[in-house]
């Protein structure tokens, strides 16, 4: 455990933020050796609550290697479906992107897992390790950084002494803001509907891509409802993420179940047989921000108080599992050399590594967003050829592929599937 003295507790890192990104950063940490206190506002209880958050969130291959790597996979298994082809199509076009697992090796290209499943196995991950100390819910009162240290008041009275504070609390972050770190950012007009979609016929790990004027409306997949008899609607599962435009998102979220299941086999087709929401629906604003540095005196930052992305491509926390990945080797690095782990060489390393990765991945879903969700027919035309032109094209395609397993680059330790 951490060390206490008195009303004051020493770590080496103290994050702030208990969400997939943060939890994960602890876990790796903790791992790893480090003391790790991390603080978040949120009551766990409520974050695993099923009412909470509906989405689920795609994790790539690489991704899973990292998982693998701090203990956390076989806690996450039971509950994820592999992706074994993903369908891209533009509208009712006859032209279309296949990809298939099989074209680059026997792994899944990916996965789809609840985020309740995944914040409840970090719990239990990250609690389960002696290094790690978990404080929620728990506010900030005041944060000092020195020369040597970053000094924490919490709300409870107490104190936190550490060499670096990491900022893992959500976009609207409050240390990044604390630290004066200003944003590139702007709003989409559109807004991001999240609901489960039950369907007849099962599945088969495919997820498809369809772009609509409005924006692309995923169909991804999910575990069977065990608790539903077979052939009954609603063993078979997928998650929706449709992105609409925001004036008319209000009236799609209005619409009663039926009218609304009727939306989504508007858009879906009879692909799956007959098709029903299940459960509830969510809805959040979409919009891009990319922090102008992801570090600062004894501050990093990782995930989305980083960088902030259209969720087309689903890379959003795959892109903070790679923060994670490289800021825990660089510290880790660090740490076993006896070295200063919040000096600013240490985290100008993390900030190479990652900056670079993210704007470009920033740039391309802000293009395909802006590229797809239009019907303008010239541009439609000439996206579809290209759509056509990848698929035939058995290079690139693997290429994009692998890219899309996130199994290209320099690849941290935890994203090879090694241990720190």
């Amino acid at each position: 455990m951490a060390e206490a003295l008195g009303p004051e507790t020493r770590a080496d890192v103290l994050i702030v933020g208990g969400g997939m990104v943060g939890l994960t950063l602890a876990a790796a940490l903790g791992e790893a050796g480090l003391d790790v206190v991390l603080v978040d506002r949120a009551d766990p209880r409520r974050l695993l609550d099923a009412a909470f958050d509906g989405r689920t969130s795609a994790i790539a291959h690489g991704s899973k290697r990292a998982l693998e790597a701090i203990g956390l996979w076989p806690l996450l298994a039971p509950d994820a479906e592999p992706i074994l082809d993903i369908r891209v199509s533009d509208g009712a076009s006859p032209l279309f992107l296949h990809y298939d697992h099989r074209e680059v090796g026997d792994a899944p290209l990916g996965y789809i897992i609840e985020n309740r499943a995944i914040r409840r196995a970090l719990f239990l991950r990250a609690g389960g390790l002696d290094s790690v100390t978990l404080k929620a819910p728990m506010t900030i009162a005041g944060l000092e950084t020195t020369a040597g240290a970053v000094g924490a008041a919490l709300g409870d009275g107490t104190h936190v002494r550490a060499a670096l504070v990491v900022g893992a609390d959500g976009p609207r972050s409050w240390l990044r803001r604390q630290a004066g770190i200003a944003l590139a950012e702007w709003r989409y007009r559109q807004t991001g509907i999240v609901c489960t979609m039950a369907h007849e016929r099962p599945h088969r790990g495919i997820a498809h891509e369809r772009f609509l004027p409005a924006g692309p409306f995923a169909v991804l997949p999910m575990t069977d409802d065990e608790s539903v008899a077979p052939g009954t609607l609603g063993r078979f599962r997928s998650s929706i993420v449709w992105t609409e435009r925001e004036d008319l998102a209000p009236a799609m979220l209005a619409l009663d179940d039926d009218a609304f299941s009727e939306e989504l086999a508007e858009r879906f087709g009879d692909h799956y047989g007959q098709v029903r929401v299940a459960g509830p629906r969510w809805s959040y604003p979409l919009a891009l921000h990319h922090a102008e540095s992801y570090i600062a005196p004894r501050l990093a930052l990782v995930g989305d108080a980083a960088h902030l992305i259209h969720p087309i491509a689903g890379q959003g926390l795959n892109l903070g599992l790679r923060d994670v990945a490289a800021l825990a080797e660089a510290l880790v690095d660090a740490a076993r050399l006896g070295l200063d782990i919040g000096a600013p060489d240490v985290l100008a390393r993390y900030q190479r590594w990652r900056r670079f990765d993210n704007t470009v991945l920033i740039a391309a879903t802000d293009g395909l967003n802006r590229l797809f969700s239009n019907d303008v027919p010239a541009v439609r035309l000439a996206r579809d050829l290209g759509l056509g032109a990848v698929n035939r094209v058995p290079p690139l395609k693997r290429f994009f592929m692998r890219h899309a397993m996130g199994v290209v680059g320099d690849l941290p330790r935890l994203l090879r599937g090694e241990a720190l």
